[in-house]
């Protein structure tokens, strides 16, 4: 099908979070120790998984791909708006907030997708524990990461291809530091509430029922840890509730975001923060801080690499 583009804007400016300059500078060393902080714990996450055998279980496994997410959410947007701060420039070209758009919701719906997989994956273990193994095999591991990222390429695409049907006309200024359907519809020469309905049916009925299934199988989920007071419930119960907090975190903004698509501008912003460069930064923070299996992993990887360079040859640092 051949979409032609009938805008009359070649570029965007995005306002940011504010135009005060000290406001600017503070965002920026905030949210550059986040990206930093974000990529490095994700990344210690997937390294630590692969290197160590004992962590070689679906959960891990989800777990690991929950990281490379992460880690892509907190890229699509983030580094521009660091460097933006830097240098002052905030135009975006009408391709780049088109892509801007494809990657947000190319994320966010796998990573919806994968959390939905990871509370199956504790159901199973929780509730149906003697048929885990059966159930939850690395086939199926596999099957519900593809299916995962299948989902968040249809999502994305349903997104992008109504908005390259728009027709863009007056202002140019995006009331965000990224691109997201909310903000640019209200630049379309379009009815404001087709696009409300269009965002809510895509979207925000998605995420809310996406929670309100999450919600009851975690419900279900400690309901039956409930029943138990062995040491393997109390640790079920540290792991389904750090799923818990990262669904919650992730969900809430993504729900009022596009349950309510023209709402105010200001509180659209500060939750679009949350899942954008808070919720990133959550999966390694809960998953190590409250999961002993990894924090074992990570001494035993930390030992491993110490050793590796006490035994390497010392003229190999000489020059």
């Amino acid at each position: 099908m051949d979409i032609v583009n009938k805008s009359t804007v070649s570029e965007f400016i995005l306002l940011g979070l504010s135009n005060s300059w000290e406001l600017q500078m503070f965002f920026f060393i905030v949210f550059s120790l986040f990206y930093v902080v974000t990529m490095v714990g994700n990344s210690l996450i997937v390294i630590t998984v692969i290197a160590d055998s004992n962590l070689h279980s679906p959960m891990y496994f989800l777990l690991t791909n929950l990281s490379i997410i992460d880690m892509s959410l907190a890229s699509f947007a983030t580094p521009k708006m660091i460097t933006d701060y830097l240098t002052g420039l905030k135009t975006i070209s009408f391709d780049g907030c088109i892509t801007q758009i494809f990657f947000l919701h190319l994320f966010t719906g796998t990573e919806i997708i994968l959390l939905m997989a990871m509370s199956f994956d504790r159901y199973i273990a929780i509730c149906k524990p003697l048929r885990y193994a059966s159930i939850i095999s690395p086939q199926v591991c596999v099957a519900l990461v593809v299916a995962s990222w299948a989902v968040g390429v249809m999502h994305s695409m349903s997104q992008v291809i109504f908005a390259l049907t728009l027709s863009f006309c007056g202002s140019n200024k995006v009331d965000s530091f990224f691109c997201d359907l909310p903000v640019v519809f209200q630049l379309a020469c379009i009815d404001h509430n087709v696009l409300g309905l269009f965002m809510i049916s895509t979207s925000g009925i998605i995420a809310l029922s996406c929670f309100i299934i999450l919600f009851n199988s975690y419900v279900i989920v400690l309901v039956t840890i409930k029943h138990h007071s062995s040491g393997g419930s109390s640790k079920a119960l540290s792991t389904c509730t750090a799923h818990f907090i990262v669904v919650f975190l992730f969900f809430g903004p993504c729900i009022f975001i596009y349950m309510w698509p023209l709402s105010n501008f200001l509180v659209d912003k500060i939750l679009s923060v949350f899942y954008t460069i808070f919720a990133p930064i959550l999966n390694p923070i809960i998953y190590t801080l409250r999961n002993q299996e990894v924090k074992t992993a990570l001494r035993k990887l930390k030992k491993r690499f110490v050793n590796s360079n006490m035994a390497m040859p010392h003229h190999w640092f000489w020059f």
